[in-house]
């Protein structure tokens, strides 16, 4: 059971506010939307759905449930092999930036926030977010289920916020189509947890291609 207080820390951990930057990166998004493959709400729905539903739930929960029970375990091996493995998945050097940049953030908060278990991960080429963020999930008494919840919800909202800022949509639209995205999560997530250590991988070919190109876009609002 999630508690007052575990929600309020699980509310606080998927925050835009949080300062570790997610808010700068696109992942993809941005290269789409100059293409003019992503042009109104419906194609950014279709986009964000799917690289949903092939690479986040193939790939970060999975992967993100196992650094929970080695975070648990105090399986120190665990944890950094998951890390890595996630790392790897990341195709462009694009995301594999965003990834370690992000998760060394959360660490170097955590480490202000009282969770000194962090402070290694200020420093580790291997820090993922998921890796960071299953230890505050795991010390702060939120269920694995709800942290694997939080974790899309904050990925989502901020995909849906750079749309908003580069299709354009307007506010309604971004608020209708987090609205409709949201309705998939829990489904998704049971999905997730029944993913197998060897089944665990996603195939979003268009998401490595569209990160890739953003690298070297001429004019960009998002990190690469």
């Amino acid at each position: 059971m999630v508690t007052d207080l575990s929600l309020l820390r699980l509310l606080q951990l998927v925050s835009p506010g949080l300062p570790i930057g997610m808010y700068s990166y696109s992942q993809g998004l941005e290269r789409m939307v100059d293409d003019g493959l992503v042009n109104n709400a419906q194609s950014a729905s279709e986009w964000i759905s799917g690289v949903l539903q092939h690479s986040i739930i193939r790939v970060d929960i999975p992967v993100l449930l196992r650094l929970f029970s080695a975070w648990q375990h105090q399986d120190n091996a665990a944890i950094s092999r998951w890390s890595k493995l996630l790392i790897a998945c990341r195709e462009t050097s694009e995301l594999r930036a965003e990834d370690r940049q992000t998760g060394q953030a959360l660490a170097k908060l955590l480490v202000k926030l009282d969770l000194p278990e962090a402070d290694i991960w200020q420093r580790q080429a291997e820090a993922t977010l998921a890796t960071v963020f299953s230890l505050a999930a795991m010390r702060w008494g939120i269920t694995p289920r709800q942290a694997a919840i939080g974790y899309v919800w904050g990925w989502l909202e901020n995909q849906v916020l750079c749309a908003v800022k580069l299709v354009p949509l307007g506010q309604v639209a971004g608020q209708q189509l987090l609205q409709s995205l949201a309705a998939q999560i829990p489904t998704q997530i049971d999905d997730a947890a029944l993913i197998k250590d060897d089944e665990i991988g996603g195939s979003a070919f268009g998401l490595a291609l569209a990160s890739s190109r953003h690298e070297t876009q001429y004019s960009r609002l998002f990190r690469s």
